[in-house]
């Protein structure tokens, strides 16, 4: 096991589109277990395995003092009438905070190491987090949700901040 080293906003990673997990082998329950020991440090909540350079559709949770994993997640339901704005922030896009719509509820099924189905849902937080997660493994940031002036914003204080 080992504390990996986060990618940060501009590393291609990021922007990649992750690969399905088909063999559950060594590697693959090595890079769990790094997502599992790198998302337990005090203020992570969700760490997707593009982040520490992984291209392979797994991500690891620490929410309420509860953390965990899911593989090859797949969003299945959010709700439609219930919705959060509040401020989210990414590890991959440090000190940064920006109000994000999201579901209120989500809902995601994939699977563990043993290969059984997994079923992962939330509200308000943990809602949020299997939401970013999920983009993170597609490819998307928080930032690519921002509203056009509030991107704009933002776009800015990361080029401050290289």
């Amino acid at each position: 096991m080992a504390l990996r080293e986060i990618r940060i906003v501009g590393d291609p990673v990021l922007r990649t589109p992750c690969d399905p997990i088909t063999t559950i082998d060594d590697r693959v329950r090595s890079l769990v277990e790094d997502l599992v020991e790198t998302v337990d440090q005090e203020g992570r909540a969700g760490l997707a395995a593009n982040q520490i350079g992984v291209g392979l559709r797994a991500f690891s949770w620490n929410i309420d003092d509860e953390i965990g994993y899911v593989l090859n997640p797949t969003i299945v339901e959010l709700s439609e009438d219930e919705y959060q704005d509040g401020d989210e922030g990414c590890l991959s896009v440090p000190g940064l905070w920006y109000p994000t719509h999201r579901a209120w509820y989500a809902r995601v099924v994939g699977t563990d190491l043993d290969g059984r189905e997994v079923v992962v849902e939330g509200t308000e937080l943990m809602a949020r987090c299997l939401q970013h997660e999920v983009d993170h493994l597609d490819g998307m940031l928080y930032l690519d949700r921002l509203e056009r002036s509030v991107r704009k914003k933002a776009m800015r204080a990361i080029r401050e901040q290289l």
